[in-house]
């Protein structure tokens, strides 16, 4: 049974993003917010047999967010009352799982890193209530940090209830919206939060006052001007927290000793490996869990996601790809477009204007110009023409079709599906091929050229 466990509050609608998606879900490099922070939160909350410790509050269109995160698990809050009673609806199931303590963060902070968060945990220590907090030139809406003259934390007063007068002079230092608390405690103060405040919610920084009436151990961990803790709460702010992502993992990258050039223009996902000496060109996007190996170059203008490109491959200029592989030494593109399930074993050639889905191009197999290869099985040595075509849906169900090693298919050719082309065979151009092709023979279909008179 854990003695610990992570919270993230994942429930909010972000009004302020002027958007139907929940929050969580507002992507950076391809990747929803709430991925970022699980990323950060699950090498600390991660049992030996690999299951986690970590809950997610959800509310505003849970069920999207379920449905992005099959494996998560969420806890429901059916009305949005605020961030105290999102506590107040997690405790139950913390508690029947036997949670001591429980790290809770706002689930809008893509920035957030594991370490960040081991080091606050390690200053915590030995608190019933602990919280981060940063100092901001510009505090915004973020809620106050309250101190006395002693340092001593007295109340964190959120943003729009904060009054100098009352409060004392604004410092700055501002809430994080990372706390660590003991369960027992905190289950024994949630029942006094009150809603009397300016928007009418139950705010879990009010845990801090209480606590302190209470005498218990209340800390406040300055963490300076850590960025990691910025939340993201307008699209300008998820631009610019993108934009942050985006330079760090370039620099990260030319540090390990990949070669960019036009680096503020390279896009590299948070799960994407390039590795050292791959060769990218900006403008592209590389997002998803793709893989670029060694000596693999990747031109401008290409998208990649969740592809992997082998060593001494080439992807020349505005191509796509998804889900793909391509295999040593093949060649892609230019305006290549390789759709789920496509593969290129090495050597392949797939040129401009060449669209490939579900299908398998063999060893230094060549499709150059042109055409269309769905639900596809090609052999090594292979020669596409111009224009060719598989015909793998008859309106109801998709068909394969098999072309032999080293067999030729002339250009403007149609394969309907499902057809073979045997090893070594040859199809004329021009052909609609709805018979299997021996190996070794040749197949036309096309009707007898007529030249006529002319009419004038």
């Amino acid at each position: 049974m854990p003695t610990s466990a992570a919270l993230i509050l994942a429930a909010g609608k972000g009004t302020r993003m002027r958007s139907e998606r929940p929050k969580v879900l507002q992507s950076l490099l391809a990747e929803p917010m709430l991925a970022y922070v699980l990323e950060a939160l699950r090498p600390l909350f991660t049992a030996d047999d690999g299951s986690d410790a970590v809950w997610a509050v959800v509310g505003h269109r849970a069920d999207l967010v379920e449905a992005a995160f099959p494996r998560l698990r969420a806890i429901r809050q059916e009305q949005q009352l605020g961030t105290g009673h999102a506590l107040a609806e997690a405790l139950p199931t913390l508690r029947e799982n036997g949670c001591a303590h429980v790290l809770v963060v706002n689930g809008d902070v893509p920035l957030l890193s594991t370490e960040t968060v081991r080091r606050f945990l390690e200053a915590a220590r030995g608190a019933a209530i602990a919280f981060a907090s940063i100092s901001l030139d510009d505090a915004g809406a973020y809620g106050r940090v309250v101190r006395a003259d002693d340092g001593e934390v007295t109340a964190i007063v959120e943003a729009r209830d904060f009054d100098p007068g009352r409060h004392g002079p604004d410092t700055g230092e501002v809430n994080a919206g990372l706390y660590f608390l003991e369960v027992e405690a905190v289950s024994r103060l949630i029942p006094r939060l009150g809603n009397n405040n300016r928007s009418g919610e139950y705010y879990i920084t009010d845990l801090v006052a209480l606590g302190l009436a209470e005498g218990l151990t209340v800390r406040g961990i300055n963490c300076g001007a850590d960025e990691s803790l910025l939340g993201v709460n307008s699209p300008a702010e998820l631009a610019r927290m993108e934009e942050l992502l985006r330079a760090r993992t370039a620099a990260r990258l030319l540090e390990n000793g990949v070669i960019l050039h036009a680096p503020e223009l390279v896009r590299v996902g948070p799960f994407a490996v390039v590795e050292p000496g791959a060769e990218l060109t900006g403008p592209c996007e590389i997002y998803g869990h793709s893989r670029v190996e060694r000596a693999a170059s990747i031109a401008s203008h290409c998208i990649l996601t969740d592809s992997v490109v082998h060593d001494h491959a080439q992807i020349r200029p505005f191509s796509h790809l998804e889900r793909a592989e391509v295999g040593q030494g093949a060649l892609v593109g230019p305006f290549a477009r390789l759709r789920p399930g496509a593969v290129l074993e090495p050597e392949a050639h797939v040129g401009n204007f060449v669209e490939l889905k579900n299908a398998r191009l063999g060893h230094g197999a060549k499709a150059n110009h042109l055409s269309y290869l769905g639900d596809a099985e090609i052999g090594p040595a292979a020669n596409i023409g111009a224009g060719t075509i598989t015909c793998n849906y008859d309106g109801v169900h998709k068909h394969r079709t098999a072309i032999g090693a080293r067999a030729f298919i002339g250009s403007n050719t149609a394969l309907v599906a499902p057809v073979e082309v045997g090893d070594g065979a040859l199809v004329g151009a021009g052909s609609v091929i709805t018979r299997n092709v021996p190996a070794g023979e040749m197949g036309i279909a096309r009707g007898r050229q007529k030249n006529l008179p002319r009419r004038s």
